[in-house]
């Protein structure tokens, strides 16, 4: 079998949670190195994989196809456009990057180079993302009128030590998971016409955005659907992740995917039953039709983030259509500069066309 053989950029909790997991259990991959300065925690998982010193030394090994750009969210560009013009496919973990600018200089780097260029945009194989495009594909709420995803956490203090937390090489709540939910609205709704935001810092002594709200206004797919994307530091009692309200009922799904709980608990992707939701936490279906009320719990499809690396092969391997084209991450950076411009200004900020 004619393995990628793959290299990880950083072994932080993302290379160790989100990548590592998927490359080395899918048998056509070959984990081949992995980027550590001075530590070898890898070493202990991953005996056979090499680790190199510095992302220069990743960028000399000729025999590696791919690079995972999993580092801090300042470096995606520099770091991705470095692995581009040495030759290798690349994954670039979300958000894409700073600027528009700089995601489409990328996107005409890989272009020329005929090259893959991915975004790590894991979350349309979530559970409950799934689970929600079923429901929508069959019409099960009527026709959908209000559609809001919520992404609750509650950390009342400054975790110290993460430059996620500092603002100096990134981080912040909208970059981070409101990439995210505003990539899942794009797939299911397609581009908007306008962006209304608020975007805030809510903890004491904060120094990066902690809380969004943004709504998508007149979505290309369906136009007259309500979407309003929220996150948050600050909610110990959670919020629905996803509310569907339509002119037949309404679908309220609590709770989060459970693949980065049970990632960082240890288990792998291999482990049976991977993905699946229990019963008792499945979202609620609530239809009045035809003089029928119905309420009842709807099974979750279970959630697969190794659907995307399984992808990158068939792509890379047998020319198959890119899940997580870069080009279409595009928008997203573009729908989060309109966010930052529309919470600034205060006003509702159209689109170009």
């Amino acid at each position: 079998m004619n393995k990628i053989k793959t290299g990880l950029a950083a072994y932080g909790m993302s290379g160790q949670v989100f990548h590592a997991p998927f490359i080395s259990t899918n048998p056509h991959f070959d984990l081949t190195a992995i980027t550590e300065r001075s530590k070898n925690l890898a070493k202990e998982r991953y005996p056979e994989t090499h680790i190199a010193r510095s992302f220069d030394e990743l960028l000399d090994m000729n025999d590696l196809e791919l690079i995972v750009v999993n580092t801090p969210d300042s470096s995606h560009y520099d770091y991705a456009r470095r692995a581009l013009e040495a030759g290798k496919h690349v994954i670039v973990e979300k958000p894409f990057t700073q600027t528009v600018e700089e995601a489409n200089e990328l996107v005409t780097l890989a272009t020329e180079k005929g090259l893959t260029l991915s975004v790590y945009q894991n979350r349309r194989w979530d559970s409950d993302f799934l689970t929600v495009k079923d429901i929508l594909d069959k019409k099960l709420t009527g026709r959908l009128v209000e559609f809001e995803s919520t992404f609750p956490r509650f950390r009342n203090f400054i975790k110290q030590g993460t430059w996620k937390e500092t603002g100096e090489a990134g981080g912040g709540i909208t970059y981070n998971l409101g990439a995210h939910l505003i990539d899942q609205a794009v797939q299911l709704f397609g581009m908007p016409e306008a962006v209304f935001a608020d975007i805030a810092v809510l903890r004491d002594n904060g120094l990066v955005d902690d809380y969004f709200i943004i709504h998508l206004l007149r979505p290309s797919k369906a136009p007259d659907v309500r979407i309003t994307l929220k996150a948050s530091y600050l909610m110990c009692e959670r919020e629905p992740r996803f509310t569907l309200h339509g002119t037949d009922g309404s679908f309220v799904k609590y709770g989060l995917d459970r693949q980065e709980a049970d990632l960082t608990n240890g288990l792998m992707p291999d482990t049976p039953h991977w993905g699946e939701e229990d019963p008792e936490i499945w979202g609620l279906l609530h239809t009045e039709k035809n003089g029928l009320n119905i309420q009842e719990r709807y099974p979750s499809i279970p959630g697969n983030y190794g659907a995307f690396y399984e992808n990158i092969y068939q792509h890379i391997r047998k020319e198959e259509t890119l899940l997580s084209d870069a080009r279409g991450v595009i928008n997203v950076i573009r729908l989060i500069e309109a966010a930052w411009e529309s919470s600034r200004s205060g006003n509702v900020l159209n689109l170009n066309p």
